[in-house]
């Protein structure tokens, strides 16, 4: 599953969260968001993690198609 970088930045900065705030409201490593961020695929359980962690759906930050 790909997570679309873009909406991921924007998303951390509307919440005004560093990749340390996000790893810890999402139990995801600081790497692993790093790779996200990166563009790296990641898992379904990992991208609703990070969903949750953002308070978003998770269809709102993947990227279409995927």
């Amino acid at each position: 599953m790909r997570i679309d970088r873009v909406k991921l930045i924007a998303e951390m900065a509307r919440k005004d969260l560093t990749t340390l705030d996000l790893a810890e409201s999402s139990g995801l490593s600081r790497g692993t968001i790093t790779g996200i961020r990166s563009g790296k695929s990641c898992s379904k359980a990992s991208a609703d993690k990070l969903a949750k962690g953002l308070g978003v759906p998770v269809a709102d930050i993947i990227e279409k198609g995927a």
